[in-house]
């Protein structure tokens, strides 16, 4: 939202997402990687007397890897970069400028890298406690220092005020953890490295955290395919893709982090009914929510898009162009939020490296899509289709590798629940095309409320009146707490 106000559809904004490309594939590598591979392997060890010494040869080791990834992006950044964005759709001089700047804009961010490496240990340690609000009050401090930083100082350093305002806001989450959310007591940070215990983490850890890249890896073969087209493109791609990626952050990712520790418990109790009961409300969970809100922000993308990028520099022209891509996108939003359950799955059985094959197949056939859907269609909204479809595979193929070498998941009810909750979402979109007469004439903000309102009572009512089983079991776990 900030960047779509500051520099609309610019090069400046294309440079910036070029940047940021290369060093968010290692922030999500220690990140979420590091929630995956940590929570499951620590609950162990603190089962096992150990949770000190393996929280704290997990800091060390980490500081090493996070330093070396640092210093390696910010010697290789200049390199890379202008060969994969060379930016060439632009006049010779902005393309200078572009190169320039998204090179200076992905040094900043590598240099973040390796607070965020401290980071991402601390952070999967409040969520191995339990402590979820921890956890997310550390990563809104760096969100809350780049809208900052951007706000304050964009007039003066450009998008540099975003990057510098995140390297900021990780080292501020970082001394908020050091200081009062992780107790001092849990771990040392100097040390002696045990490599004994470092290495079988690490043998967790790598495939889980290589697994978690290729969705960066995947956005970035989108923007090298969409710099084919112009500077325009990439803008496009990424304002769709954050913003419809929304409740996937939202939904998917909070469910998956709630799950997460109570099957890692369960497979420590050796208690199998209980780990496969877990995923299967995981993925309705997860279905019940996100599937209406998926199709309750298609009903909705121009508006809201208008309401959170146009304005500033984001004209009516791209608020036109991000909602045709957002639509393309949404078929992602949906099949990546359902994997990151059965992802959870895996990591809480520590076999990550069963779903890396997966995970590298999928960036080959992200690829072979791009081609083959550009060739169709010569534009850049082949891009999101080909992500859509990508996606559909790829949850495909972990579903049937996890039934087969896991043990079968009750498909009975999963697909008995399935059907209710797509019959209450289309309830829901009845109603709102029958309600959209009334509605259109309105001021865009009170549409946009009423619309939601609307579309979520119909919904519940809907999803209660043909007794969807997780939303009961939703309701009674709320009414308990």
């Amino acid at each position: 939202m900030v960047i779509a106000f500051q520099f609309g559809d610019s090069y400046q904004s294309a440079a910036y997402f070029a940047a940021f490309t290369l060093p968010n594939m290692f922030i999500l590598f220690f990140t979420t990687g590091m929630k995956n591979a940590f929570v499951p392997s620590f609950i162990h060890a603190q089962a096992d007397g150990k949770g000190h010494h393996h929280f704290s040869q997990i800091i060390r080791g980490t500081m090493v890897l996070g330093f070396i990834v640092s210093v390696i992006g910010v010697v290789v950044s200049p390199l890379l970069l202008p060969q994969l964005f060379p930016f060439s759709n632009l006049e010779p001089g902005l393309q200078a400028e572009a190169i320039k700047l998204s090179v200076g804009l992905a040094v900043v961010f590598f240099i973040a890298v390796f607070l965020v490496s401290l980071n991402s240990v601390y952070e999967a340690y409040l969520d191995a406690e339990s402590k979820f609000s921890l956890s997310v009050i550390s990563q809104i401090i760096v969100i809350g220092s780049t809208i900052l930083g951007a706000v304050l100082f964009a007039d003066e350093l450009g998008a540099y005020s975003l990057a510098f305002g995140y390297l900021t806001g990780a080292l501020l989450s970082y001394i908020v953890k050091r200081l009062w959310f992780v107790p001092k007591d849990s771990h040392k940070v100097f040390g002696k490295l045990d490599w004994e215990e470092i290495k079988p983490f690490s043998i967790i850890f790598v495939p889980v955290a290589i697994t978690v890249m290729v969705g960066q890896v995947n956005l970035t073969i989108d923007n090298i395919f969409a710099g084919s087209f112009s500077d325009s493109a990439i803008n496009y791609i990424n304002f769709a893709k954050n913003i419809v990626h929304f409740p996937q952050a939202i939904i998917g990712v909070t469910i998956g982090t709630i799950i997460f520790p109570i099957l890692s418990k369960a497979i420590a109790n050796a208690n199998e009914k209980s780990f496969k009961q877990g995923i299967e409300y995981g993925l309705m969970l997860t279905l019940l929510v996100l599937l209406p809100a998926v199709a309750g922000m298609m009903w909705l993308m121009e508006d809201l898009i208008t309401i959170v990028y146009e304005r500033g520099a984001f004209t009516a022209d791209a608020t036109a162009a991000t909602a045709t891509v957002g639509y393309l996108y949404m078929g992602s939003v949906l099949f990546f939020s359902l994997q990151n359950i059965l992802n959870k799955a895996f990591y809480s059985k520590k076999k990550g490296h069963v779903i890396l094959r997966i995970s590298l197949f999928s960036i080959a056939l992200n690829v072979a899509l791009n081609f083959l859907f550009i060739a169709l269609l010569d534009s850049y909204l082949a891009i999101p289709l080909a992500s859509s479809v990508m996606a559909l595979v790829y949850f495909a193929l972990n579903w049937i590798v996890f039934n087969r070498t896991q043990g079968k998941l009750n498909s009975r009810f999963i697909v008995k629940d399935a059907a209710k909750i797509f019959a209450a979402t289309a309830a829901m979109l009845l109603a709102l095309w029958l309600a959209s007469g009334i509605l259109e004439d309105l001021h865009i903000y009170i549409r946009f409320a009423l619309t939601a309102i609307v579309g979520a009572i119909v919904y519940v009512i809907a999803a209660l009146a043909l007794k969807t089983e997780i939303a009961r079991f939703l309701i009674s776990k709320l009414r308990k707490s």
